[in-house]
């Protein structure tokens, strides 16, 4: 609003007018920002509306799902009022950077999988991390090659790309995905920097001086976007090496609760430099479905998230355990029982409840590194190796559910049928602060 528009107050109006009271916390959304963001620029800076949402739609690259088997997806699972919303979110890292590798992989890996599901009353958000060490059964659609069965996760991207890893996941949970993103990573530590740092409680050093991998310890620590990268990417924590992705997978977990924490404080709001540093570089490299290659869409997206708060939103581990020493797989791992519950619930769109994710997840609310208490809740942890890489032994921890046997109609391997039982180590293990 422009000041000749604006009325003014009445004489005497600011001296006799009361005093507000202190606000009570408000509960805020993730999607929120956007919409918020673009309006206050807008609105209080004069920039041009139309030029911004040029600006941002041309940073994003989007890929058509045309070639995709039509025939061959699932179908909508839920047939209540309203309309789920399932979005695939894919972290690709280049590796053109000095100390990646870390995973002795080639460049254009996505070592990070996370499928959002909003329910269809937009009343609550599940965010189910993928250990990128699962073995699942490939499709063909979507991949450019043959199917194959018992591959490891992570290897759809570089076969494919997002399509691949989309469709894999559809083939393996029966679940349709509307839409996925890819977030580089590079661009991840520059939100970071736009923000000016996210505080993360880090218990100790994080040092991995192999691939000049270095995170200080702290209550909390505030992290650059370089370190940032270091610390949801590292597998080595104090003197251990993470066999698995679970550890990661919680440091990810707890620092994307963190980022979205600062991203809606105060102190990034209000600060009109950061929010464009923050919106610029949130839409760089980003690559997503080409009806989601637009800020517009996004933005309609946001304000169905409104009634969704902070303490509504919630990261899940899908629950894993290692597959035998004697096997093929060792040092993989293989859906439980409980990951098939928690894909059927998701497909009906009904609420996860405590007893299956309980142990598993992360509230997006609170204060930096807080987290739900762990608990023998089914999910494998990273067994510890010596820094050589030689694995110490079979966890000996709380047993889990033994799966029987993983629905073949979902498309995922045979469990074996002697798993290797595991239990959620010390926090300090994983990286994070209790």
């Amino acid at each position: 609003m422009s000041d000749e528009s604006r009325p003014e107050p009445p004489d005497g109006a600011l001296d006799t007018a009361p005093k507000r009271r202190g606000k009570a916390k408000r509960k805020h959304t993730v999607g929120r920002v956007v919409l918020i963001s673009a309006l206050v620029l807008a609105l209080i800076t004069g920039l041009s509306t139309v030029y911004f949402i040029r600006h941002l739609n041309g940073n994003i690259e989007g890929v058509s799902t045309d070639a995709l088997d039509e025939d061959a997806r699932p179908q909508e699972v839920y047939t209540g009022n309203g309309e789920p919303l399932d979005i695939l979110v894919m972290g690709s890292d280049s590796r053109d950077c000095d100390g990646c590798g870390i995973d002795q992989e080639g460049g254009g890996g996505s070592d990070t999988t996370i499928l959002v599901h909003l329910s269809a009353d937009r009343s609550r958000a599940y965010a189910v991390s993928i250990p990128r060490d699962s073995i699942v059964n490939r499709p063909e659609d979507g991949c450019d090659s043959p199917a194959v069965t018992d591959v490891i996760w992570n290897a759809a991207y570089s076969v494919g790309g997002p399509l691949c890893t989309m469709r894999q996941l559809e083939e393996n949970t029966g679940i349709r995905v509307e839409h996925f993103i890819v977030v580089d990573f590079a661009s991840f530590g520059s939100m970071v920097d736009a923000v000016g740092g996210v505080p993360v409680c880090v218990p100790e050093d994080i040092k991995d001086p192999k691939h000049s991998i270095f995170v200080p310890k702290g209550n909390p620590s505030v992290l650059t976007g370089d370190e940032a990268l270091d610390y949801v990417r590292a597998r080595y924590v104090g003197d251990l090496i993470q066999q698995n992705d679970i550890s990661r997978i919680r440091r990810q977990q707890e620092f994307i609760g963190a980022l979205v924490r600062e991203v809606l404080s105060a102190g990034t709001l209000t600060r009109l430099d950061k929010v464009v540093r923050f919106l610029d570089a949130a839409t760089k490299s980003l690559t997503t479905d080409d009806e989601f290659a637009n800020v517009t869409r996004l933005g309609k997206v946001a304000m169905q998230l409104q009634g969704i708060g902070l303490d509504k939103i919630k990261f899940v581990t899908l629950p894993t355990a290692y597959y035998p020493r004697d096997s093929d797989f060792w040092g993989r791992v293989y859906w439980t029982d409980q990951a098939t519950q928690i894909w059927k619930l998701i497909a009906e769109d009904k609420e996860l409840p405590a007893k299956l994710i309980g142990g598993t997840s992360v509230s997006a609310e609170g204060p930096p590194g807080s987290s739900e208490s762990p608990s023998a809740g089914g999910s494998s942890t990273g067994t510890p190796e010596t820094s050589t890489g030689t694995p110490t032994g079979t966890p000996t921890e709380t047993p889990t559910e033994t799966p029987t046997e993983t629905p073949t109609e979902t498309g995922t391997p045979t469990s074996p049928t002697t798993p290797t039982e595991t239990t959620d180590p010390e926090d300090k293990i994983y990286g994070v602060c209790a």
